[in-house]
């Protein structure tokens, strides 16, 4: 396990990175508008395991290698961006159809649950973020420094379950309070839609240029 003083010093930075609204919150949200609360939830668990996924994968060494592979990384973040991409552009295409809010309100929790985790997966910031900060608070001599970097991937995975869950059930019950008109429900679900294509428009951006 770290030691107290690195398990502090990572929480608080993990806090501050959180906190600070990026591209989860932005996707959470975007969902939320469309899809819901129910939706909007299991995006953020989707997510995290996404992430989660990252923190294993650096943890046990094969971060510094896909980092090393800039055709692989490339194709992480190119596919993570046009996945978001497509959904946000769908949502705004289907915004007054209404047809259709039936069948996504029935979509399946698996679809939902694998297209975020794929979301989680592709995001470079927290990427790049826990590639070079979870070094920083390892001691080897209090132990393996695998499952230190895990134990604190498990702490900065519970703070953002948290931090998204909140905006997630905020803006879906913002959803569900505008569900009465259905004009303000369709401008609320291109706005979803517009907030997920220009998240991934961003994503796309960041990739080709960095």
């Amino acid at each position: 396990m770290p030691s107290a003083s690195n398990i502090v010093g990572f929480t608080l930075l993990a806090l501050v990175i959180i906190l600070v609204p990026g591209p989860s919150v932005l996707y959470t949200i975007g969902r939320a508008l469309i899809l819901g609360t129910r939706a909007a939830v299991l995006s953020v668990l989707g997510n995290a395991l996404g992430v989660g996924l990252q923190i294993v994968v650096i943890a046990v060494g094969l971060g510094a290698l896909i980092a090393q592979s800039e055709l692989l990384f490339f194709g992480i973040r190119l596919f993570g961006a046009g996945m978001i991409t497509y959904l946000g552009l769908k949502a705004f295409l289907d915004r007054k159809n209404f047809d259709l809010e039936a069948k996504n309100q029935d979509q399946s929790a698996g679809s939902v649950f694998r297209q975020s985790i794929v979301v989680g997966i592709s995001n470079a910031k927290t990427f790049v973020f826990f590639l070079g900060s979870l070094p920083l608070f390892v001691n080897p001599e209090l132990g393996s420094p695998v499952w230190q970097m895990l134990f604190l991937g498990v702490i900065f995975s519970a703070i953002g379950i948290a931090s998204d869950s909140v905006y997630a059930i905020a803006a879906g019950q913002a959803r569900d309070w505008l569900s009465s008109s259905a004009n303000r429900l369709a401008n609320f679900r291109g706005a979803g839609g517009v907030a997920l294509t220009l998240l991934g428009l961003y994503m796309l951006y960041e990739a080709i240029t960095h």
